[in-house]
């Protein structure tokens, strides 16, 4: 069940200690089904490789894969990112291979883009019946990877006006999925002109999208 966390921290060391110009490694999409639109934010997922790759060395091929709940493809990608508005659905079986994924050393954030709450919680707990989301607090190692966020998650955008939160499922010790509720970190990953944010603002989404990908390799 360790193997693949160790082999990824192995791949994570690797890939910054000697790095070279072909890419290494690709983060991926969930394409999940059920109506939500799984494919939103399409530029932030290479910006995030390009910060990672600037700012902490590793080799990300810019262009991000996308992959299917259900699909073997999953165990490619020790990290997966899942974003969306509204309704998400797992089958029986897709439920199933997410599991056996995370349990094998994956990791998943889930990022709400506003309105994906319920769906989203329902269907996780699809694939951990047993377990509960669980707010993270300020002092969990996510928060302090290379950047050091105090107060935890940074408030990226609106949405209903309540501060950001970050929730975990746990299983065995180990944080398998990390949800960012009320922050919105994708829409700040995206292209300045997209959400026209302000350059401080984007720049604190990236930062923590980045302590997220060097935490999926080394826990």
């Amino acid at each position: 069940m360790k193997k693949l966390t160790i082999i990824f921290g192995i791949l994570f060391f690797a890939l910054t200690a000697f790095k070279s110009d072909k890419p290494t490694l690709q983060l991926a999409l969930v394409k999940y089904n059920g109506g939500g639109d799984w494919y939103s934010n399409p530029t932030a997922l290479p910006n995030l490789a390009e910060f990672c790759n600037k700012e902490m060395g590793t080799n990300f091929e810019k262009d991000y894969a996308t992959v299917e709940v259900g699909s073997v493809e999953l165990f490619n990608y020790p990290f997966l990112h899942m974003t969306g508005h509204g309704n998400v659905v797992f089958s029986d079986a897709e439920a199933e291979n997410l599991r056996l994924y995370l349990l094998s050393g994956g990791f998943l954030h889930i990022d709400d883009n506003y309105g994906m709450d319920p769906y989203v919680r329902t269907a996780m707990k699809k694939v951990f019946p047993e377990l509960e989301f669980i707010e993270l607090p300020f002092e969990h190692e996510i928060y302090s990877q290379k950047y050091k966020f105090n107060n935890g998650l940074p408030k990226i955008h609106e949405h209903d006006g309540k501060s950001p939160q970050g929730f975990g499922l746990i299983y065995e010790g180990r944080l398998v999925c990390f949800y960012s509720y009320e922050c919105d970190l994708g829409d700040g990953w995206e292209d300045p002109s997209v959400h026209k944010d302000p350059p401080e603002v984007r720049r604190k989404a990236l930062e923590m999208g980045a302590n997220l990908v060097r935490y999926a390799f080394q826990f």
